[in-house]
């Protein structure tokens, strides 16, 4: 038996779905797979985080320790970290499109990608014909979780055929049930008062799709052979149809049973009955009855619950039935076929033999579907997903990556680029490749824009939608004159939500603003930027940020290539590059070379900005600093077997402490290959001609998941690298950083190419 590490065991197990009093399927279930596995793993901590779709909640147990508000998608993201702080070990999501807030249940997701440890989802719904919603809200669900159960095969077949799911992450679990006794119905009849009658029974929450009007319209010739019968409906009316069409319902379900005369033999429990209650319940049945209307349903509680407790049962041919009542467990009748239904109906009760095969057959397969058997099957899963989360080994992948990629780079793709932008500028965010509109613009992004736009440019290529004067028009708006200070967001109905944007914001502007101004030949976008330059750039000295100070001498270098005389600007070059200076020699060591005393974003922005002021000034100190810290860094964020690893932005990585390894995100590639690219300028070194290639590698796939972050299909990029996958979203950061690492690559090519053509 493989020995597991003690960071290997499973401690505390968190429970996510609807929890008990709640009035529904999913927190029936929830409670008794949470009490099953605390029962039979009592040395196990579980917990629970219901989702509330009220605003008062509900009066849970102790159990419960982070309530979930359903429509509030910051909850979620609360949840995630609430979880991550508490040392959970496995995560056992419920889902069903219905419980979770947004688009077919899509606020769940945010959920599931904050989450650090693995994920085992129960998949209460499996659709063959979803909408498009559905489908990306159930493909991202199941690519979140390391395990996916279903309670039938039909959903293994469903996950393979529309979901392309690989069957190695399905487990196949069965519904719990609670162990009850194979007991005579007529033993418990007298409590109910129907001594001496024929009980047929269906229960669970009313809804019109549980077609209970297919049995009332039966009743009468059911009456004829057996006038004792009577049919029992336990459950109250669901939650969601009494907030929307209120008892409807169930009063056409009276209506029917006074017109077909046989009201005094069909007898509704609207309540919400517990556990007890409804063992009590299902032992009175002689026959039970599921009569839904449709196939699509890949489980249920209450089949599951008489097949385990052995009762004769007729229904409907949904999935789930077909399957657990094959092999003589049951019959199937036609849907909506009172008539049929009611000829079953009669055949088993004049059967008794017969009857009584059929419920011994149901109660034997039902013997592994008892609650403590189910418990140890989800453990079994549990454990798989911790050891293969913990198997992952990045030292172990081997890659045959392309070296340098001078001649072999990806062709340059706008698809996305232009799909982020509108009229206004380009959005910040993006679910999956489609534009976020909730998160409106930023001029960081816009920023960025401009570099990419004026890169495009510079390798010759025609910018069909003026992309620039976009970006640049963006950034006019963002100068807020009353402090000479640029805004950074602003919302999609383009309302500016602060006066002044952050210190690094300022600075991208400046960035942006520079770079267009030495590369652009078009005049109206240079007198504009001009002004904008020499409105904001004093005001870059009141600011604390070293990146802010780093992104302003890239552009202060960019707009000294065209404008050396510019003694202002020079000045303030000379005070930034003066600060970042000092701060390495403040804080850097032979064993921690570099400018404070954490790693955090945008790394080698700093040393880049270093290595271009030196050169500027032919100052040998600034750039030995940026050569040594950045030798440093790119030493540091390569792995043992040679590919890329930036610091995570989930915790950095602070000197002394512990360094994150997720999420690595693309704008760390980005800045690497740009400030390997200017040492490799200034230095002829190879070395860093390689290092670049190294950290453009990781956009393509040379990366802990050997998975590539960029999306050939539409030329954008996803937005990082989790512990497990890729987040799947193409926002503008993302997107620029990669167009951009390609386009500074295209550029060195055709230099290359110039420079060999020189020599020979």
């Amino acid at each position: 038996m493989k020995q597991w590490s003690k960071s290997l065991i499973i401690n505390r197990i968190a429970f996510v779905g609807n929890y008990l009093p709640r009035k529904c399927g999913i927190a029936t279930f929830t409670t008794d797979l949470c009490e099953a596995i605390s029962e039979v793993y009592s040395d196990k901590n579980c917990f629970v985080l219901p989702v509330n779709d009220i605003e008062a909640g509900y009066a849970y147990p102790p159990k419960v320790r982070f309530e979930l508000k359903e429509k509030d998608i910051n909850s979620y993201s609360s949840a995630a970290d609430f979880l991550n702080i508490n040392d959970v070990d496995i995560v056992c999501l419920q889902f069903e499109f219905g419980i979770f807030g947004g688009k077919a249940g899509s606020h769940i997701i945010t959920l599931l990608n904050g989450l650090r440890m693995p994920v085992v989802t129960t998949l209460h719904t499996v659709l063959d014909k979803p909408d498009i919603h559905q489908k990306a809200v159930f493909e991202e669900v199941a690519a979140l979780s390391d395990r996916l159960i279903v309670m039938s095969e039909m959903g293994v077949e469903i996950l393979q055929r529309v979901y392309n799911i690989s069957p190695d992450k399905i487990d196949v679990i069965p519904h719990g049930i609670p162990d009850l006794p194979f007991v005579d119905p007529s033993f418990n009849k007298d409590l109910f008062g129907v001594e001496g009658k024929t009980v047929l029974l269906s229960f669970g929450l009313l809804s019109p799709n549980k077609g209970i009007e297919s049995v009332i319209s039966a009743m009468p010739k059911i009456l004829e052979r057996f006038p004792e019968s009577v049919y029992i409906v336990v459950g109250v009316t669901h939650p969601n149809i009494i907030k929307n069409e209120g008892e409807t319902y169930r009063i056409s379900l009276q209506w029917l049973s006074e017109k077909n005369n046989v009201e005094s033999n069909v007898i509704f429990y609207n309540r919400f009955v517990s556990m007890n209650e409804l063992i009590e319940f299902i032992s009175i049945a002689d026959i039970y009855i599921t009569p839904y209307l449709t196939e699509t349903q890949i489980t249920s509680g209450t089949l599951a619950y008489t097949v385990g407790a052995g009762k004769a049962i007729i229904s409907t041919p949904y999935w789930y039935a077909k399957e657990l009542l094959s092999e003589g467990r049951g019959v199937l009748v036609p849907f909506k076929d009172s008539d049929k239904l009611a000829t079953e109906v009669i055949k088993l009760l004049e059967n008794e033999p017969g009857r009584q095969a059929m419920r011994k057959r149901a109660y034997m397969y039902g013997r592994s579907m008892i609650w403590t058997e189910v418990a140890k099957k989800y453990m079994k899963s549990f454990e798989v997903a911790r050891i293969d989360r913990s198997q992952f080994n990045p030292g172990s992948i081997d890659y045959a990556g392309p070296g340098i990629y001078y001649g072999t780079l990806p062709t340059l793709k706008l698809d996305q680029l232009f799909n982020l932008t509108d009229c206004t500028g380009i959005f910040q965010h993006a679910l999956y490749s489609v534009p976020n509109f909730s998160h409106g613009y930023t001029t960081d992004d816009n920023a960025r824009a401009i570099i990419v736009s004026v890169l495009y440019d510079e390798l010759g290529f025609t910018d069909p939608l003026q992309l620039t004067s976009k970006y640049l028009a963006f950034l006019a708006f963002a100068f807020n004159e009353n402090n000479n200070k640029f805004r950074n967001f602003m919302s999609y109905s383009r309302n500016w939500l602060e006066e002044k944007g952050s210190d690094d914001s300022n600075g991208r502007a400046l960035m942006a603003l520079g770079t267009l101004l030495n590369h652009s030949s078009n005049q109206d976008y240079n007198s504009l930027a001009a002004w904008l330059f020499e409105q904001t750039l004093s005001s870059i000295l009141e600011t604390t940020s070293p990146r802010a100070w780093a992104f302003t001498l890239l552009g202060l270098h960019e707009y000294y290539n065209k404008y050396s005389g510019d003694s202002r600007a020079n000045n303030v070059r000379d005070i930034l590059a003066g600060r970042l200076l000092e701060l390495y020699k403040n804080n850097s060591s032979e064993e921690w070379c570099w400018f404070e005393d954490q790693l955090s974003y945008s790394n080698a922005t700093l040393p880049h900005s270093l290595l271009c002021t030196g050169k500027i000034l032919n100052n040998s100190e600034m750039i030995e600093a940026g050569l040594k810290s950045l030798l440093w860094l790119v030493k540091l964020q390569k792995s043992e077997t040679g590919f890329f690893l930036p610091v995570g932005s989930n915790g950095f990585y602070r000197k002394g402490g512990e360094r994150a390894r997720f999420d690595q995100q693309p704008t760390e590639a980005q800045v690497t290959v740009s400030a390997c690219l200017i040492a490799y300028k200034i230095t002829h070194d190879k070395f860093w001609a390689k290092e670049a290639n190294r950290a453009f590698e990781w956009f393509l796939g040379r990366n802990y998941l050997s998975t590539s972050v960029y999306d050939p299909a539409t030329g954008g990029c996803r937005d990082g690298l989790h512990s497990d996958r890729l987040n799947q979203n193409q926002g503008a950061e993302s997107t620029l950083a990669f167009l951009h690492s390609l386009l500074e690559l295209k550029i060195q090519e055709q230099l290359t190419i110039i420079e060999k053509k020189i020599l020979i």
